[in-house]
Parts: C-alpha cells; sequence; structure tokens
C-alpha cells in the first residue's frame, strides 16, 4: 500500500511539474503579446486622444485582456512613451510620433523610430481645420434639426439613448459615440461622459476599408491594376505558387493564405500585431493552404501585405509617403483628425490601427454613400463602390466584400444575412469592440457607433439600425 501511495505521490508531482512548466513556457509567449496590447493601446489613447490612462486601463483594456492584472504600465510624457511590464522581466515599449501615433518598439529601438520619415518635418504645423461656422460635412457646426428631414426627432433619440444603455450589467456596452447621416447631412449625435466630438478614437478593422479607399486611389492613377498578380517580393522566387495571387483576391480576403485571426497568444493575429516589426513581411511569408480564390478566409495579415504594396506604389513621388496619404484621401473628403499608425517598418498599420473622430467617420462613409464622389471631385474610380459590395465567392452569407462587410445574404437565400432587420444594401467598415460605419444607400443613411464592447453580444447592430430606420419619413 505504501509503494501504491508513493507512486502515485511521485506520479502527482511529475504532473504538477510538467503543468508548472507548461504553464511557465505559455506565460514566457503570453506576457510580451499581452504587455505589448498594453503599451500600444494606452500610448495611443494618451497621446492621440487625449485620455487619461486609468478609465482606459480599467474600462478598454482589462476587460478584453486576460493578462492585465499581472501588467503595470508607465507613461513618459516628456519621451511621450508608454511603457507595460510584468513580474520585472516581460516588457514593451510603445512611441508616440506626431501625426503618426504610436508604434511598438519591435526588432528595432526609439531613436531608429523616430528617425523615420514618413510625414515631411513642416506637416503638423500646417494642417486645415474645420470651422464650426459652417454646418457638417463642410465644417464643424452643430447637428441640424431632424424634424427639417421630416425624420421623427423623438423616435430618433431613443434609437441615440438606446445604443448608450446597458441593460446587463454584467455586459456594459461601453458606447462612446453615435453619429446619423441622413440625405448628406448629420441630424444626431451623442457622446459618452469624458468623450467629444473632437476626439479621435479607435476603429480597429475599420482601417481596412480605409485600405481599401487608397488602393482604389492608385487603381484609378494606373498604379494597381485588381486582375494582375500582386507585386509582393517574398513571393516572386520561380515556382511559388503564391505568386499568381492577384490584388483582387487579397482585398476579399480569399487569397488562400494561411494566417489565423485569432486574438490570443500563440496565433498569427496577436503574434503579428504585438510581437513583429514589419506586419506585411509576417504575412507574406505565410503559405498557400488553398488554391486562390476558392475559401474566403478573414485575415489582417492580407490587409497589411496590401498597406506595403500602398507604400511601395508611391514611394518614388512621396519620400514622406504619408503626404500621399493625406492628399489623395483624408484632406480631399475633411478627414482632418485620421491618423494611420505604422509598424516598427514604417509601413501604416493597414488591418487595425487607424484613429478618427467620429465625425470624420461619418465623412468618410458618406463618401462610400456618394459613390467615391466628393464635392464634385471624384475621389474613387467609377465603379469602386459597385466592386467593392459584390459579395465574395465563398463567402457564406454573401457578407464580405473588398475590405467591407456586407449584408447582401447567402446565395441561396437572402433572407439569411448578418442583419436580417437592416436593408439588404447595408455595408459597413467594422473593427473590434464593435465599431462601425454603416452605409445603406437605399436609405440615404450613414450610421457611426464607436465604443469598447468586451462582449459583443451586448451590442446589437440590427436593431440599432431598425430603430434608426423607424424615425425615418
Amino acid at each position: 500500500m505504501k509503494r501504491v501511495l508513493k507512486i502515485g505521490l511521485v506520479g502527482f508531482l511529475v504532473l504538477m511539474l510538467a503543468a508548472s512548466i507548461g504553464a511557465t513556457w505559455y506565460l514566457s509567449r503570453a506576457l510580451p503579446i499581452g504587455t505589448g496590447y498594453v503599451a500600444k493601446y494606452l500610448c495611443s489613447s494618451v497621446f492621440i486622444s487625449l485620455r487619461e490612462p486609468g478609465p482606459v486601463f480599467a474600462e478598454d483594456i482589462a476587460p478584453v485582456n486576460p493578462l492585465a492584472r499581472v501588467i503595470r504600465y508607465r507613461i513618459d510624457h516628456e519621451a511621450q512613451s508608454v511603457s507595460a511590464e510584468a513580474f520585472g522581466r516581460f516588457s514593451k515599449t510603445a512611441v508616440y510620433r506626431e501625426g503618426c501615433g504610436c508604434t511598438l518598439v519591435a526588432g528595432t529601438t526609439a531613436a531608429t523610430l523616430e528617425a523615420q520619415s514618413l510625414l515631411p518635418p513642416e506637416f503638423n504645423r500646417f494642417r486645415p481645420v474645420h470651422t464650426a461656422d459652417r454646418a457638417w460635412p463642410e465644417g464643424e457646426g452643430p447637428s441640424e434639426d431632424p424634424a427639417d428631414f421630416g425624420v421623427d426627432a423623438v423616435r430618433l433619440e431613443a434609437a441615440l439613448a438606446a445604443a448608450f444603455h446597458t441593460p446587463d450589467p454584467d455586459k456594459p456596452l461601453q458606447t462612446r459615440a453615435v453619429l446619423v447621416v441622413y440625405n448628406g447631412r448629420l441630424i444626431a449625435e451623442r457622446y459618452a461622459d469624458g468623450i467629444h466630438q473632437a476626439m479621435p478614437l479607435l476603429g480597429w478593422s475599420m482601417a481596412k476599408s480605409i485600405t481599401n479607399a487608397l488602393v482604389g486611389i492608385l487603381v484609378q492613377k494606373g498604379r494597381l491594376d485588381l486582375r494582375q498578380p500582386a507585386p509582393v517580393p517574398e513571393w516572386q522566387a520561380a515556382g511559388d505558387p503564391r505568386m499568381g495571387i492577384t490584388i483582387d483576391q487579397l482585398l476579399r480576403m480569399s487569397s488562400g493564405l494561411a494566417f489565423e485571426e485569432v486574438y490570443a497568444p500563440l496565433k498569427d493575429a496577436t503574434a503579428m500585431l504585438y510581437g513583429s516589426a514589419d506586419f506585411a513581411a509576417y504575412a507574406a511569408a505565410k503559405l498557400l493552404e488553398r488554391e486562390p480564390d476558392t475559401h474566403w478566409n478573414y485575415s489582417s495579415g492580407t490587409a497589411n501585405i496590401l498597406a506595403r504594396m500602398v507604400r511601395q506604389a508611391v514611394t518614388a513621388d512621396y519620400p514622406h509617403y504619408y503626404q500621399f496619404i493625406h492628399q489623395a484621401l483624408f484632406d480631399k473628403i475633411g478627414m482632418y483628425s485620421a491618423v494611420l499608425e505604422p509598424d516598427a517598418s514604417g509601413t501604416f498599420v493597414g488591418s487595425s490601427y487607424a484613429f478618427a473622430t467620429a465625425r470624420d467617420w461619418a465623412r468618410f462613409g458618406l463618401l462610400y454613400l456618394q459613390d467615391g464622389v466628393w464635392q464634385g471631385e471624384r475621389i474613387l474610380p467609377q465603379g469602386w463602390v459597385a466592386y467593392t459590395t459584390t459579395p465574395t465567392r465563398g463567402a457564406p452569407r454573401g457578407e464580405y466584400g473588398a475590405h467591407f462587410w456586407l449584408n447582401a445574404g447567402a446565395p441561396d437565400n437572402s433572407a439569411d444575412r448578418p442583419w436580417p432587420g437592416a436593408p439588404a444594401d447595408a455595408y459597413a467598415a467594422r473593427g473590434f469592440q464593435e465599431q462601425r460605419v454603416i452605409v445603406i444607400p437605399s436609405r440615404q443613411l450613414v450610421l457611426v457607433r464607436l465604443g469598447a464592447t468586451a462582449d459583443r453580444r451586448a451590442w446589437d447592430s440590427n436593431q440599432f439600425i431598425q430603430d434608426v430606420i423607424a424615425a425615418l419619413p
């Protein structure tokens, strides 16, 4: 009996030792991701949005970062950087640069990042601004009276109130901003306490839709061709099966490249965003797991391959290539608050890191509602919005086009769509924590919702759309 107990005790100790080694190994890979997330998110929130770090950490970070409780952070306002560390061993630092936002120091140094020339030195001294004496979108005057457009103001106000109401305290909505644009005019907006109309807010994967616009502009200029193989240096070796992947297939997430869009340690999305210096190179190194154009697989990696493609296409004409992004898109539509943050290689993160005020996100949606035309000038190619909103083959519910989410419905059942109560022509830029710029051409609507919803089930875009439409004439 004693021998059996002894063997059992030894076995138990071996299992405990193995579990301890396994847990240590896992944490050694998870904590660099966790500290990277804290440093980057806090840096952007403090230096772009000018928010207080305490509420950001408690409301935005801790609910989605399970390692937050063991992570400590330090903000250096003089150096404009944020560092996060755990157990004195694992640490990451993000640095802020005016006009470019924050970047994690990965595979480089803060000094090297500071030396990057993404914008000309005088850029931020001569930025255009909107004035309050003109109505939106031409200026930043107050929203207009919905009754002037035949809209039921009481029902519309109820729709906005519902967008901020949290029926279940265990699933806080954390809605930060909601805007309604009808027939090209801003008729309603509301902000959470501590948030205001001049505060740039993170759109997360709504950055992908900005990448769509930049690719479209380069297509219009003849710099890129959707149907041609994507000019990706890593794929040019003789016999590389990835050589034939087209720009269209990258935009539609049907390239066939292996990529795990999972936000957890040891997965591609987090390894790329919080452990890599060059996000496009990380994604371009992935192998082909399916024949291109046969399978839809949502991938932040392909968005960053496209972002680098945009950069490479304009660098010859724009040594400070961020100038192209502003001159060709943001300044054209008055999206003056917009900031695209780069990775450590200097390429803007086309998958995830775009900031803008809620009003500027609405301007972006209005550009698409107007078929890519702004005040009589064509910004996006003729037919680009139609191309963008054509469902990708393989998206089972017709839910994805070209870096925009759709509401088209399943090919064999149009009623089977993501927002069954919304018009089938609705489409959206969407981001983590339920960011939305929703465009509904049949109702001449642009809806913006920004927040920090940890449990995505707490926010109901379908209901929000129905509530707003119910107020329209």
